[in-house]
């Protein structure tokens, strides 16, 4: 039995999007509305203003389990149409 290719990101590729606090860049797809993929660069992890906060007192930067403002920033950006939602279905309030 031969593995499929998986095709996802070459026919909805990863878009890039600027937080609205920081202006960090990251790669965003969004599958449907519960689900994002983010795809943060080292250059958009030294950037976020969030990051820091959150890693201090010896928190381990690995663990940092999301930007905020960016998940906010997401949000708006695929209800206002700037970040394509591949699964469309009606939007949780």
């Amino acid at each position: 039995m031969t593995a499929q290719t998986d095709l996802r990101l070459v026919d909805n590729p990863m878009q890039p999007l600027d937080c609205s606090a920081c202006a960090a860049t990251v790669l965003v797809r969004k599958s449907n509305w519960q689900q994002t993929t983010i795809q943060w660069q080292e250059t958009s992890q030294k950037a976020c203003l969030e990051r820091p906060l959150a890693c201090r007192g010896g928190t381990p930067t690995e663990q940092f389990a999301g930007c905020g403002t960016l998940a906010a920033t997401i949000r708006d950006a695929s209800l206002e149409g700037r970040i394509d939602v591949i699964f469309k279905d009606v939007p949780e309030t």
